[in-house]
């Protein structure tokens, strides 16, 4: 006697149910395929980079967005255009960099020289100061000091003009180093007023 093993048939609605998924993979992984395609390299920041600081190649790393994307950002092939030039404000780290991220040259122009002052708060404005920016440095003396008693009284405070070239980072007590281009017959006069602490950062309205 022979004894025929019993055929397993396959139910129709499992079948079907294995079709489907079959093709609902198939769906997914054109996606996935279309979506990586639409990718494009840009360029974006490694480091943190402070407004005025000069952008180096170790600054910058290639990030990738969607095609369509409405940022005006600047093609991965464009990063030698943006190493040398300097923040034209603070970058923090992994951040999209577009052509409005940076300056064309430095704020220091020839006849000009950079006086870095050290200003507490009470020195400088609460908006915080961007690289090229136009201030005021006024001189401050204090009352009784030798500076203070030559000055007639009533008479407005020396102050001289300047454009911000860079912001440090605030301390621990909130003092900044705020680098200043000035005139270089004027920026012997600032330093001093700076090493006094005798001075006062003004920020000028945009002309």
């Amino acid at each position: 006697m022979t004894n025929d093993a019993p055929r397993s048939r396959k139910h129709p609605v499992a079948v079907g149910a294995g079709l489907a998924l079959a093709a609902v993979g198939a769906l997914v992984a054109v996606w996935q395929v279309n979506e990586a395609g639409d990718k494009v390299g840009v360029v974006a920041t490694r480091h943190a980079v402070a407004a005025g600081e000069t952008i180096g190649a170790s600054d910058l790393v290639t990030a990738a967005i969607s095609h369509d994307s409405t940022l005006h950002t600047v093609p991965a092939s464009g990063a030698s255009d943006i190493i040398g030039k300097r923040a034209a404000a603070d970058l923090p780290a992994g951040v999209l960099v577009t052509e409005d991220s940076v300056n064309a040259g430095s704020s220091v122009t020839k006849g000009k020289a950079v006086v870095g002052i050290l200003a507490k708060p009470g020195q400088l404005p609460a908006q915080k100061l961007h690289a090229e920016d136009n201030v005021t440095i006024v001189h401050t003396p204090q009352e009784g000091s030798a500076s203070a008693a030559s000055d007639q009284a009533g008479t407005p405070p020396d102050s001289l003009p300047a454009v911000v070239s860079r912001v440090g980072s605030p301390d621990a007590n909130g003092a900044v180093v705020v680098d200043v281009a000035a005139a270089e017959a004027n920026s012997t006069t600032i330093a001093a007023w700076a090493a006094s602490g005798e001075v006062a950062i003004v920020l000028k309205a945009d002309s």
